[in-house]
């Protein structure tokens, strides 16, 4: 699957940047570079001018692909979101059992990243920036201008894949999208919890602990 994702090639809404960093050397070094940067030091701490030294470049030049950082991380979490669509795509073309395909999925979005098969970004370092810091995007004053621009289009692709997944499942199941939003971002929340405040979640030796209790979650629900 990681080979036919490297000559996958994601869309991302243009009204998220500026100059689409896909299209010169400059604009990947960018994004490579973000990714490096935020998930070292944080999206708080994160700026442009610190970017820019990382990658040997200019502040003014980054300033040409994206307005500000928060669009910056707009684009790392779109990218992110349809990488994952993508490789639930991939990962469930063949499997006819609808109950199957659901547990794939949620193992998936679960399981995080162990390698990198993308052409230039770490998509180790990327989820660890999704865990930490994805939920800013949204948390903003500019929610519903944005979305009205459809740029949390490649999140909510991914939300109504697993939502209609569960309806074939269970088609009397009415709350299908509000389990499956629940469940991803409470599966970030469990892996920083894991990470940093261990005391919230459950940590148990020899088991996927996370990936486990949502499967038995979204199984229970539905059923």
């Amino acid at each position: 699957m990681d080979r036919l994702l490297k000559t996958v090639k994601i869309q991302i809404n243009p009204s998220i940047y500026l100059k689409d960093p896909d299209s010169s050397e400059l604009g990947k070094k960018i994004i490579k570079g973000s990714v490096e940067v935020i998930d070292k030091i944080g999206f708080e701490d994160f700026t442009f001018k610190k970017l820019a030294k990382h990658i040997n470049s200019t502040e003014a030049s980054l300033y040409r692909y994206f307005e500000n950082k928060h669009k910056l991380l707009l684009y790392l979490n779109s990218w992110y979101w349809g990488w994952m669509e993508y490789r639930l795509v991939f990962g469930t073309a063949n499997i006819k059992d609808k109950k199957e395909q659901l547990d794939i999925a949620i193992t998936m979005i679960c399981e995080g990243v162990t390698n990198s098969s993308a052409e230039y970004i770490d998509e180790v370092r990327l989820y660890n920036i999704i865990i930490s810091d994805a939920s800013k995007v949204y948390h903003t004053k500019e929610v519903d201008k944005e979305n009205k621009e459809g740029v949390f289009v490649k999140y909510k692709m991914v939300v109504n894949r697993l939502s209609e997944i569960i309806l074939a499942i269970n088609p009397e199941y009415k709350y299908s999208q509000m389990l499956v939003s629940t469940m991803i971002e409470g599966i970030h929340n469990q892996k920083y919890f894991s990470r940093h405040l261990p005391s919230l979640t459950n940590i148990i030796d020899g088991e996927d602990a996370i990936t486990e209790f949502y499967k038995q979650m979204v199984t229970k629900c539905i059923s």
